[in-house]
């Protein structure tokens, strides 16, 4: 009786632990409050630095969603409206960083655009 008590425990505690949100190690993670704040801080002044070289000009009218990844730098994916010259298209862009070799790439791919473009 004891035994198969502790039985339907164990089972009933697994169950709880794996309908819980999984911390997954390289794994992509949404940001929310201060971090996606910070990240769109980020893809703004990327945006203005793109437009100041070789890269277009782009401003974000919405972002919809962020998150990052942790791969031999730190990846953060956004889902955002861009704006350039007064049309917006929903667009992705990738900003992966890797601050100790002092690196940055940008990749955008808008609806309708047959290859993403990489900075």
């Amino acid at each position: 009786m004891i035994g198969s008590k502790l039985f339907y425990f164990t089972i009933f505690a697994v169950v709880c632990v794996s309908l819980s949100q999984p911390v997954r190690v390289g794994g992509p993670r949404e940001l929310q409050g201060n971090d996606l704040r910070e990240a769109v801080d980020n893809l703004d002044a990327v945006l203005a630095k793109l437009a100041t070289g070789d890269g277009p000009s782009y401003r974000a009218v919405k972002v919809t969603k962020v998150t990052v990844q942790v791969v031999a730098g730190s990846l953060h994916t956004y889902t955002v409206e861009l704006d350039k010259s007064g049309a917006s298209k929903q667009c992705t862009v990738e900003i992966w960083s890797q601050a100790w070799l002092g690196r940055t790439s940008t990749t955008i791919k808008c609806e309708g655009d047959d290859m993403a473009t990489t900075w």
